[in-house]
């Protein structure tokens, strides 16, 4: 077979592991990636005799994704190290069964067989027994199942498969640790993105290999722009994605987007300190439609909040000027020059000590309007540094404000961000 090569040099030979198939060779008497790839190197650099391939680290059989391989020893000596180090960097996609909160961190103790070749988790202190750690992000739920992205933070045999599985989130497809898979089901597990440096230039360096499921196909075509979102939902015409806090729309998200999909039109924006959905157009008259529907409100647009105080559940009404010197909104009265009408409805969902979270409704889009807002009725955005209470934000250590854009209903059809706030997230200082 030929390989799938994503890059070579004279250090470094980067793949992408076909599914099912042993890294190196087994009992089974499989053909082996190792030998694959020893053989490619033999016939295209008319390598004599045995050619030398470093293996540094491992995919479990069934799993598929990116893998370095070391061409020279001390390739292979610089890269062991920094896989122990935790300088190398791993990530996986995984479609688990059942519905997972928005993140997770994941610490165990792994034992594993040899006899059965299985891991389980056991308790710290045990003979034998390596401490795991790993972190997850959810992008998406649909069918009782969520796609997750894992960070693989150690190499333990069979790590993610355990550590999910022993939180009620098995992986599908694996006929190991999922009692529910069903035979002749794809293990849905992938190494969609590895990081190293390299060997001898000492340069950071990212492969992607983005696996070829049907499910979840938004998600899946911009892994490689976790950084700053996910995906939520793409067709022909609309993209809808589930933009990270800290990220601009106009630089850093348009930016990492337009170089997975092209051409890409933006028709609303979200401040860049808020978190949550943002729709693209990827036509000229889908770009027309969707600012037509923005334009005449059209659209429903729901977002959460974390504020300071408990404001009443209703509708709100105010009125603001922009100032451009100071990019600020500015309360005024209803006549006066350049008033721009601003109108949400607020419902009170959770109170914990001086905070709440909220549930938004709005009706305009104005810029920083729900700031502007609900710090008029004396209950602000916590994080909020420009409309906010600052001490409250020095207290509860939040540094952005804590606003997430959660449901998007437009052209008919309705997009819920994956995101969550919870106030148990938030607590004060201790002084």
């Amino acid at each position: 077979m030929t390989p799938h090569v994503l890059y070579e040099d004279n250090h470094l030979l980067v793949v992408e592991k076909p599914e099912n198939m042993p890294v190196q060779a087994d009992a089974s008497g499989d053909a082996d990636l190792l030998a694959v790839l020893k053989a490619y190197v033999k016939e295209k650099y008319h390598k004599p005799g045995d050619v030398y391939l470093g293996l540094v680290h491992r995919l479990d059989r069934p799993v598929g994704g990116v893998m370095v391989f070391a061409r020279t020893s001390k390739a292979a000596d610089r890269l062991t190290a920094q896989f122990k180090d935790r300088r190398a960097h791993k990530r996986y996609a995984a479609i688990v069964d059942g519905n997972a909160h928005a993140d997770g961190e994941c610490v165990d103790w792994l034992y594993k067989d040899e006899k059965t070749n299985t891991t389980r988790v056991v308790p710290e202190g045990t003979d034998g027994a390596k401490k795991a750690i790993l972190r997850y992000r959810t992008l998406a739920r649909e069918n009782g199942t969520s796609l997750l992205d894992v960070e693989l933070l150690t190499g333990r045999p069979h790590q993610i498969r355990v550590q999910l599985s022993s939180r009620g989130l098995p992986i599908v497809g694996d006929m190991r640790y999922n009692p529910n898979a069903k035979p002749g089901t794809q293990i849905r597990l992938h190494a969609y993105m590895l990081t190293v440096q390299h060997p001898t230039l000492s340069e950071p360096m990212a492969f992607y290999s983005l696996p070829t499921w049907c499910e979840y196909p938004a998600a899946l075509r911009l892994l490689p722009a976790h950084e700053v979102c996910s995906g939520v939902y793409l067709d022909d015409g609309l993209l809808v994605v589930d933009k990270n806090a800290g990220v601009e729309v106009e630089d850093a998200l348009i930016g990492e987007l337009s170089a997975l999909i092209d051409p890409l039109f933006p028709v609303h924006r979200l401040d860049a300190n808020t978190e949550g959905l943002v729709a693209f157009a990827r036509t000229e008259a889908m770009r027309d439609a969707l600012e037509a529907a923005f334009s005449r409100h059209e659209t429903e647009k729901i977002y959460h909040a974390i504020v300071v105080g408990r404001p009443k559940d209703g509708t709100y009404v105010h009125y603001a000027v922009k100032d451009a010197d100071a990019a600020t909104m500015r309360l005024c009265r209803e006549n006066d020059p350049g008033a721009l009408r601003m109108e949400l409805a607020v419902r009170v969902v959770e109170t914990r000590r001086e905070l709440s979270l909220c549930e938004i409704r709005l009706f305009t889009g104005r810029t920083h309007q729900i700031r502007v807002q609900l710090a008029a009725i004396g209950c602000p955005v916590l994080g909020d540094d420009k409309y906010g209470d600052r001490d409250a934000n020095k207290r509860y250590r939040k540094r952005r404000q804590a606003l997430l854009a959660k449901r998007l209903t437009v052209l008919g059809k309705t997009f819920e961000s994956t995101k969550e706030l919870n106030l148990n997230d938030f607590t004060e200082e201790k002084r």
